[in-house]
């Protein structure tokens, strides 16, 4: 007999026995549970709550019924798409109750989008919330160099995206390629390719790795749901904060992503972007030399042109002969005066010297000569007496500075029986108290120099010198 059937006989007896609360609340979990442990459920979600713990509580609904769902934070990464209310969604998880509100909800794993209508509704209105925020605004589009040396590739390592870019780059202008790796398609792929793009930011060109002067991020066609990663939130405002120009080339001509409005450049196809990064050398070199001919055309016309006005100008100018030929009979005629002239100015000054020879006379200058002779030789003798006293004066005068040069002189002395002391160095020693014992010293005498050294004792007394007075002599 089961457990139920007992149950039964003993509720028809009147003995059934009573659950409690929490028991009959668990059971019931358990039997739900177990029932629906795997449930793919579609719906629109309503009420969407973000806790403070990472959890999100949100509520499904169609036209007729509602339904509690929870999504730990463990599961919230893993997402295909971010709970939005009024986006319709397919979910899995399983159903299970809250004893404590004897309520059931349904535990959420998975979530993606409906269809291609609430995706596209879903990017809709995150494109009218970055467009409110000005991120499309054309304004803050950063133009392209025009000439890099380094550009940077986000795409994957592998497959034909890559392989094209670097093909066409190597051909049209060939400079150094930075491929930073990531996977284009899935849950993992809109966060490293934002992260590629903030790494490439981050490159300061110090550390011997260049700083790329663009940014391409590539990724071949697929569908809606292949690009979706292209169209998330956080990367589209990466690429928007990059402060190099960002060129998007995901998918073909015809896919539009996010990321398509806030890139400063939008390429067609991977091949296209290669192209709007790079100039082409041939067509560069072609207008260099372009330019070098309009130049050299330039230059020959501006001396044409400046010839024929220097032409021009001397047509309109007098001959040289016509502008010099009356200054020059002028000078021809004032030269021929001037000859003339100066014969005559001899002439003049010739006639007035024979006039005025004839009254110059030696004798009138004898007559001061002599005079002036007789008082020169009044004054020699006058002269000679005042130069002797002069002279006898001056003699006077050095004779007494020679005797004082004389008694002032330091070796006078020695010849009395001083000497003069000296230090090794030649400085004269003038105290005692200045020398030290042991001290060389040099002691000059009338006749020579000797060496001596400083005693440290003290200085021997000597008795008192006896006068002794001379022997009278005899008076008989």
């Amino acid at each position: 007999m089961t457990t139920a059937e007992s149950q039964t006989i003993e509720a028809e007896n009147g003995n059934a026995p009573a659950y409690s609360v929490s028991e009959l609340s668990f059971a019931l979990k358990r039997t739900i549970e177990d029932a629906y442990g795997f449930v793919r459920l579609r719906g629109e979600i309503s009420k969407v709550t973000r806790h403070a713990s990472g959890h999100i509580y949100l509520t499904l609904k169609d036209e007729r019924a509602a339904i509690d769902g929870v999504v730990w934070k463990a599961s919230v990464r893993g997402l295909a798409c971010q709970p939005q209310t009024g986006l319709e969604v397919i979910v899995t998880g399983r159903i299970t109750t809250y004893p404590a509100r004897s309520s059931y909800q349904m535990v959420i794993e998975t979530m993606a989008p409906a269809g291609v209508g609430a995706l596209l509704a879903q990017l809709e209105r995150l494109k009218a919330k970055l467009q409110a925020e000005g991120l499309f605004d054309p304004a803050r589009k950063r133009p392209l160099p025009s000439s890099p040396a380094v550009i940077g590739v986000v795409t994957s390592p592998t497959g034909a995206v890559i392989r094209d870019i670097l093909h066409r780059i190597r051909d049209r202008w060939p400079c150094r390629v930075l491929v930073w790796p990531v996977v284009v398609q899935g849950a993992d792929a809109a966060a490293q390719v934002a992260a590629a793009v903030r790494g490439f930011n981050a490159i300061d060109g110090q550390g011997g790795l260049p700083r790329p002067e663009a940014i391409i991020v590539a990724r071949g066609g697929g569908s809606i749901e292949d690009l979706w990663p292209f169209n998330d939130e956080a990367l589209a405002r990466a690429v928007s904060a990059s402060a190099i120009p960002v060129i998007s080339a995901v998918g073909h001509e015809t896919d539009t992503t996010l990321i398509d409005f806030v890139s400063d450049r939008r390429a067609p196809t991977p091949t296209a972007a290669a192209e709007m990064a790079t100039p082409v050398l041939a067509d560069l070199r072609a207008q260099v030399l372009g330019l070098e001919q309009r130049i050299g055309r330039g230059i020959h016309r501006a001396f044409e042109l400046r010839r024929a006005r220097l032409d021009a100008a001397r047509r309109g100018l007098p001959r040289p002969d016509t502008l010099l030929g009356l200054a020059s009979q002028r000078f021809d005629l004032a030269s021929g005066r001037l000859t003339a002239a100066l014969s005559r100015n001899v002439s003049a000054h010739e006639r007035d010297l024979v006039r005025v020879s004839g009254r110059l006379n030696p004798h009138l200058l004898e007559r001061p000569v002599a005079l002036r002779t007789e008082r020169l030789g009044a004054l020699p003798p006058r002269l000679a007496a005042a130069a002797r006293r002069l002279i006898e004066r001056r003699g006077e005068r050095l004779e007494r500075a020679a005797s004082l040069l004389r008694s002032l002189h330091p070796e006078a002395p020695l010849a009395r029986g001083f000497a003069l002391v000296r230090r090794s160095d030649g400085e004269i020693v003038r105290e005692a108290r200045a020398l030290k014992p042991g001290e060389a010293l040099q002691l000059k005498f009338a006749d020579g120099i000797a060496g001596a050294h400083v005693d440290g004792g003290e200085p021997a007394k000597t008795a008192p010198r006896r006068h002794t007075p001379p022997e009278q002599g005899q008076l008989f």
